[in-house]
């Protein structure tokens, strides 16, 4: 299946729309996990960054961050804020499924559900044994990924609309239940300085994994699964999670 992950005008107002997103917390629990690992500095790679927000977040707190995403829109987004900040990070144009590094990193994070856009098992597990090759020994990968019941039960066949000053969107939403695919249809509807409206749609694609699928999935790519998490807690998955968060390790390099 074609997978249109790279946000076009959407990019735009990304931020905007995604303000429901509590990314102090989701940012805090990501340094206490890498601090829990010894990781305090160093190089850290943010797959699928995205707009950069976290990658800025990290940059923060003394990471030398590393950002990648397919999307020039998003990137571009996210060396805007780079100017406003001063950091000093490193983007890449770059499709996850087969980004390169110059060597390795002491870790690696994926948040915002950007993993739920791979859409083939096969291709998941490449994405997980390319992070395995791109991490320091004993590294580690911090990921969270959407639920089979947040795509069943919570936003399965809805449709969310928010219309605001800034613009407005209308997002339906459509889960095939035998795939497994979620099927995000955006329509954007931004000002123009004449007062119309400019319309862009775009569709997008997710697909829900089980925790035992993505489980089997890590360890056939060789790494090491540590802990599962509801969301960013430190609380076991519930049956109602709506969205898991991963701890797993690099495995096969030597020290």
């Amino acid at each position: 299946m074609e997978n249109l992950q790279a946000y076009g005008e959407f990019a735009r107002v990304y931020d905007m729309f995604q303000d429901n997103v509590d990314y102090d917390v989701w940012g805090a629990w990501l340094k206490q996990q890498l601090k829990e690992y010894g990781i305090l500095d160093g190089l850290v790679l943010d797959l699928g960054c995205g707009t950069g927000t976290m990658t800025e977040l990290l940059a923060e707190a003394g990471y030398d961050m590393i950002g990648v995403d397919n999307s020039e829109e998003m990137l571009a987004e996210a060396m805007e804020k780079r100017v406003e900040s001063g950091h000093d990070i490193l983007y890449l144009l770059q499709d996850m499924q087969e980004f390169e590094l110059y060597g390795t990193v002491r870790a690696v994070v994926s948040v915002c559900d950007s993993l739920n856009y791979i859409t083939e098992e096969e291709e998941l597990q490449h994405v997980f044994a390319l992070v395995n090759n791109y991490l320091d020994p004993h590294g580690i990968f911090l990921f969270d990924m959407n639920t089979v019941y947040k795509y069943q039960t919570m936003i399965g066949d809805a449709t969310i609309a928010e219309n605001r000053e800034e613009g407005s969107f209308i997002w339906e939403n459509s889960y095939d239940e035998e795939s497994g695919i979620n099927t995000y249809e955006l329509a954007l509807f931004i000002p123009r300085e004449d007062g119309l409206y400019e319309k862009t749609e775009e569709v997008h694609y997710q697909r829900a994994y089980p925790l035992e699928k993505i489980k089997e999935l890590i360890q056939n790519a060789g790494m090491e699964l540590l802990a599962v998490y509801d969301a960013y807690t430190m609380e076991p998955p519930k049956e109602d999670s709506g969205r898991l968060t991963f701890v797993v390790r690099e495995h096969g390099k030597e020290v």
